[in-house]
């Protein structure tokens, strides 16, 4: 029997190298995509787990982008799409170029939802197939100084939980958001947030930990988990502290220059 074939985005850093790593071990056949050319020495890690491996550096913010993913499974059925790839531009959004914030949205919104529509057409059509689509607590918090990256994550949070209504009645599909909080990878860097509170803190979630969680969650179907006991604990009170409020509290983390000299 041929192995199941797993797409992972952003699969080149990260929470996904690390989700494209587990789904390997785990026997499955793999796409791994990313914007960068840094995803063929990944998939050459990939190879040890002695499963095929296909890589594709594809720009996932357009539709084309998207369809080269999907294309290189050849005729194959993807039976698991790991949608993790996520892109931020920290500092005052007035300051932004029109280019570096429509970058991420269209590569964290219009690219993952184009992914989402075409891989769950398929698996709803014949009634099979997991999905994991990485969210982020940011979704729940006003990102001040990070404003475009949080809104972004917000529409996954809430796009994802009105979809997973949509096919509930769906047997054999699911639709699993996986919603850590800061995780100790490249994004503060490609960010430019290193001088930020949040991207000096030692605090950070593990990649490693990160993708277990979402992975673990995916394999049991679960609709959503939020990775972190202080991750749970800042969603929760998100439903009670004013936005203002945390607003504020974001401010002080992704402020440029926040963090120590």
């Amino acid at each position: 029997m041929a192995n199941k074939l797993a797409l992972v985005t952003g699969a080149s850093t990260g929470i996904g190298f690390e989700l494209a790593t587990i789904a390997a071990r785990e026997g499955h056949d793999l796409i791994v995509v990313a914007d960068e050319e840094l995803i063929h020495a990944a998939a050459r890690d990939f190879e040890q787990f002695a499963t095929n491996v296909v890589a594709v550096e594809a720009d996932l913010s357009t539709l084309e982008g998207v369809d080269a993913a999907l294309a290189a499974a050849a005729g194959r059925q993807i039976d698991l799409v790991c949608a993790n790839a996520g892109i931020s531009k920290g500092g005052p959004f007035l300051d932004e170029s029109i280019e570096d914030w429509r970058h991420s949205i269209d590569t964290n919104v219009t690219g993952t939802v184009y992914l989402l529509q075409k891989s769950l057409r398929d698996m709803v059509a014949r009634g099979s197939g997991k999905i994991l689509v990485t969210g982020s607590i940011a979704g729940y918090i006003p990102g001040s100084f990070n404003a475009i990256y949080n809104a972004t994550k917000a529409f996954i949070d809430n796009f994802t939980e009105a979809l997973r209504n949509e096919i509930k009645d769906v047997d054999g599909v699911t639709l699993t958001t996986l919603m850590p909080g800061p995780v100790d990878t490249e994004f503060f860097a490609r960010a430019d947030m290193l001088d930020t509170s949040v991207g000096q803190s030692e605090n950070k979630s593990d990649p490693a930990d990160v993708a277990k969680d979402g992975w673990d969650a995916l394999m049991a179907g679960k609709g959503h988990i939020v990775s972190g006991l202080k991750n749970k604990i800042q969603v929760l009170g998100s439903g009670v502290v004013p936005q203002s409020v945390l607003a504020e509290r974001h401010r002080a983390m992704a402020e440029p220059g926040s963090g120590k000299e």
